[in-house]
């Protein structure tokens, strides 16, 4: 209770944000018919619909890293977290009023994307409902990324690192635009070892109803977001016991 009481204020201060909101939405949105009209002039593979639409929700999802991290750091710069202190909340109390509002506007908008996606072609199926509860575990990731670095860094600093370098790193090293196996060597090696590339894959697993390498995927994404939880909890559990906030 305690938690979806802060959930319940954290709700609200996002809804206020609509023009970062509208961007997170919107911006992902324009990406998927730009490349499905450059699919329908030059034909590529990767630009299918049923290919892209997958990877193009998972680039979305990074902009909610920017959401819940700016979030955290404008509580801590505006001293609301060390008012909050003197509650009974506790650090993963916190988190999770951080975490609960964030995901139904994940879901809400992985849901448009795919939505879009119909209008752009995508044939309507129960792997749509399945590829949409497959992102899930990434929205929890990119939340809780968000989180630590909001708990560490300050509200300009998040900017950076949760505007640029993560969406970045989301872009070019999950094969949402090209197959890391085509370059190879240490890119391939160093792709498969965070967890983007294994979301779009299980995004586009469930697409294409090849069910069994669903869950090979999404552990890895799942074991992701468990570990940058958990030391969210610990970032901000240090940040109530010292002196700085």
């Amino acid at each position: 209770m305690k938690s979806l009481a802060f959930a319940s204020r954290n709700s609200k201060e996002i809804l206020r944000d609509k023009l970062n909101i509208g961007f997170g939405v919107g911006f992902p949105v324009i990406l998927l018919v730009l490349l499905t009209l450059i699919q329908s002039n030059v034909p590529v593979d990767m630009f299918k619909i049923e290919t892209l639409a997958p990877g193009i929700v998972i680039f979305g999802l990074a902009f909610i890293s920017l959401f819940s991290a700016v979030l955290i750091s404008k509580d801590r710069s505006e001293s609301l977290i060390l008012r909050l202190f003197t509650s009974p909340l506790t650090p993963a109390d916190y988190i999770l009023g951080y975490t609960l509002p964030m995901l139904p506007i994940a879901v809400a908008q992985t849901a448009i994307c795919y939505i879009v996606s119909f209008l752009l072609g995508l044939k309507l199926s129960f792997n749509v409902l399945l590829a949409v509860a497959v992102s899930i575990p990434a929205a929890v990731l990119f939340i809780s990324i968000g989180l630590l670095c909001g708990a560490l860094l300050n509200d300009k600093q998040v900017g950076g690192v949760c505007g640029a370098l993560l969406t970045n790193l989301t872009a070019w090293l999950s094969g949402i635009w090209f197959d890391p196996n085509l370059v190879g060597g240490w890119f391939r090696k160093f792709s498969n070892l965070l967890p983007f590339m294994h979301a779009v894959n299980a995004g586009r697993a469930a697409m294409a109803g090849n069910y069994s390498k669903i869950l090979p995927e999404l552990a890895v994404v799942a074991g992701y977001a468990l570990v940058v939880s958990v030391l969210a909890v610990l970032a901000f559990n240090k940040k109530m016991n010292s002196d700085e906030i």
